[in-house]
């Protein structure tokens, strides 16, 4: 679809050819589309699933989503798949091979919060885990936007999330990219009430 094709609605989303409404930063890149249709809001569990969004979370940071997922291939590659014992024994040559790799976002402030917060992934292993940790800032109540002008960019949750974070030795999980990263993993579900995706997570009912 060309930004021509765009059919806009009342509630702010872009009625698309095959008939679906979708949020404008998922309509115009095939990449985004299949991205916001298959995995977005979809539950994420695992350490080194969730060890991944937040390390891509914090990479995007000043950067648009679709730079991050045209280059999670070779995040991915660079990073050993976010392997979180992997990624927290990188030597200081290895932050040097990673600066040089035009395949990922090249930001050493990024690059070594990346290893800490693996080393700090590691650490929480003796209360049960990232998972169970992350997990456990999931609201009782998920929000019910009904336009996308009332899709909110944080949330108590994700505040104390990236409270709770930062004092177990993350770094780069503020507020708002904790709210994205619920978003994405499928904690909260922000899809719009009309949305064909609201309720496709199965974490929270249709309303």
């Amino acid at each position: 679809m060309t930004r021509a094709d765009r059919t806009p609605s009342v509630d702010g989303t872009v009625l698309c050819a095959d008939g679906l409404a979708r949020p404008p930063w998922a309509v115009d890149d095939p990449l985004l589309r299949d991205y916001y249709d298959n995995e977005w809001g979809m539950p994420v569990h695992g350490e080194q699933e969730l060890f991944e969004r937040i390390s891509l979370e914090a990479f995007q940071a000043g950067l648009s989503w679709v730079t991050i997922l045209r280059k999670r291939p070779a995040f991915r590659t660079a990073f050993h798949d976010f392997h979180p014992d992997t990624v927290a024994a990188y030597s200081d040559a290895y932050v040097a091979r990673l600066m040089a790799d035009a395949g990922i976002v090249r930001n050493r402030s990024k690059i070594l919060a990346t290893i800490a917060n693996a080393r700090a992934t590691m650490a929480l292993r003796a209360d049960g885990g990232l998972d169970a940790f992350v997990w456990s800032f999931q609201p009782e109540v998920t929000p019910e936007p009904r336009t996308i002008a009332e899709i909110p960019t944080t949330s108590p949750e994700s505040i104390a999330l990236s409270k709770a974070l930062r004092k177990r030795g993350f770094s780069f999980v503020g507020p708002t990219t904790m709210f994205a990263l619920m978003e994405a993993v499928g904690m909260v579900d922000t899809h719009l009430l009309s949305s064909h995706r609201r309720g496709a997570s199965g974490v929270w009912t249709t309303s």
